[in-house]
C-alpha cells in the first residue's frame, strides 16, 4: 500500500510541477503589454527563445550528436519557431478570445496523434474532456462581437496542429542527453528560425530600450522560456503526452485571472463558469483509468497442509 501511495504522490507532484509551465505562459500577455515596447511580438518571441537556449547550451556544454542535429531543428521549429510565428499571425488577425478558443483544440489533436504514434489509448473520457476544454475556454475568453478572419483561423489551427505534433514527437524521440541540453537545443533552433522573419517583418530592434523593457525581456527569456520549457519537456518525458497537453488549458485561465486582478478587467459569471469547466476537464484528463484488482487466492487447508488454489486441489484429486 505504501508503494502505491508513493507512486501516486510522485505522479501528482510531477503533474503539479509540469502545470507551472502553462501557468507561467499565462503571464505572457500581461508581461508583454505592460513591460515590452509595443508592436514587436516577433522580436519578443526571438528574445524569449534564443538567449534562453544559448544559456542552457552554455550551462550544459552539450551539443547535439548524430540524428539529434536534425531532430532538434524539427522539434525547435514545431514547438517554438513555426508555432510562435503562426500564433502571432492568429493573434494579429483574430480577437484574442477566438485565437485562444481555436488553440484549445490542441489536447484533442495530441490525443489523436498519440493514439497513432505513441500507442496511447484514446478513451471516450479523453474526448469528452477535450470538447469540454474547448467549450470552457470559449466561455472564458470569447466575446459576442468576435469576428472571424480566414487567414487568422487557419493560422490558429495551424499553430495548434504544429505544437500538437511537436508534443507527440518530443515524447516519441527520447534524447539520451540531459534535459536542459535538449531544451536548449530546441530553443536555439526555434530562435534562429524566427530571427530572420522578425528582422524582415519588424526591422531592427528599437533603440533606447528602458529598464522596464529589459526586465520584461529577461522575465520572458529566463522564466517564460528556460524554466518553463525545461519543466514542460520534463513532464513529457515522464507523463503521457495527452495528459501533459491538457495542462496547457491553464494558460487562458491564468491570463484571465491576471487581467481581472492586475488590470481591473471585467470578470463575468459566464467566464467564471468557463474557468470551472476548464479546470474540471483538466482534472478529468489526469485521472488514471481504473484497473481491476488481482483476484485473491482461494485457499484450502486439509490435514494441516495449505493448498494454494481450491481448483488445483480439485483437479489433482480428480
Amino acid at each position: 500500500m505504501s508503494y502505491f501511495v508513493l507512486v501516486l504522490s510522485n505522479r501528482t507532484s510531477l503533474v503539479l510541477v509540469t502545470a507551472l509551465t502553462p501557468a507561467i505562459w499565462g503571464t505572457t500577455f500581461l508581461a508583454t503589454t505592460e513591460l515590452l515596447p509595443p508592436d514587436r511580438p516577433l522580436l519578443a518571441a526571438v528574445i524569449r527563445a534564443l538567449p534562453a537556449g544559448l544559456l542552457l547550451v552554455a550551462i550544459t556544454r552539450r551539443v547535439p550528436r548524430g540524428s539529434w542535429w536534425w531532430r532538434s531543428l524539427v522539434l525547435g521549429a514545431l514547438n517554438i519557431g513555426v508555432f510562435f510565428a503562426l500564433l502571432f499571425v492568429g493573434a494579429y488577425r483574430l480577437p484574442g478570445g477566438v485565437a485562444a478558443t481555436i488553440g484549445a483544440v490542441q489536447p484533442l489533436l495530441v490525443a489523436m496523434l498519440s493514439a497513432g504514434l505513441l500507442g496511447e489509448r484514446l478513451t471516450p473520457r479523453t474526448l469528452l474532456a477535450a470538447v469540454a476544454g474547448v467549450a470552457g475556454v470559449g466561455l472564458l475568453v470569447l466575446r459576442a462581437d468576435a469576428r472571424l478572419d480566414a487567414i487568422g483561423v487557419a493560422a490558429a489551427l495551424g499553430g495548434a496542429a504544429v505544437m500538437a505534433t511537436g508534443v507527440v514527437l518530443s515524447k516519441r524521440w527520447q534524447s539520451p542527453a540531459p534535459l536542459l541540453a535538449t531544451t536548449g537545443w530546441q530553443l536555439v533552433a526555434g530562435g534562429v528560425l524566427m530571427l530572420p522573419v522578425a528582422l524582415v517583418a519588424e526591422g531592427a530592434p528599437p533603440a533606447g530600450l528602458t529598464a522596464v523593457n529589459l526586465a520584461g525581456y529577461a522575465y520572458l527569456s529566463l522564466i517564460g522560456a528556460a524554466l518553463a520549457y525545461a519543466l514542460w519537456f520534463r513532464g513529457l518525458r515522464e507523463l503521457p503526452a495527452t495528459k501533459v497537453t491538457f495542462l496547457g488549458l491553464l494558460s487562458p485561465v491564468v491570463a484571465t485571472a491576471l487581467g481581472w486582478a492586475v488590470l481591473g478587467q471585467e470578470l463575468t459569471a459566464l467566464q467564471v463558469l468557463g474557468a470551472i469547466i476548464v479546470l474540471a476537464a483538466l482534472v478529468t484528463a489526469q485521472l488514471q483509468p481504473a484497473r481491476p484488482l488481482p483476484a485473491a487466492p482461494r485457499v484450502l487447508v486439509r490435514g494441516g497442509v495449505l493448498i494454494e488454489d481450491i481448483r488445483d486441489h480439485k483437479e489433482t484429486a480428480a
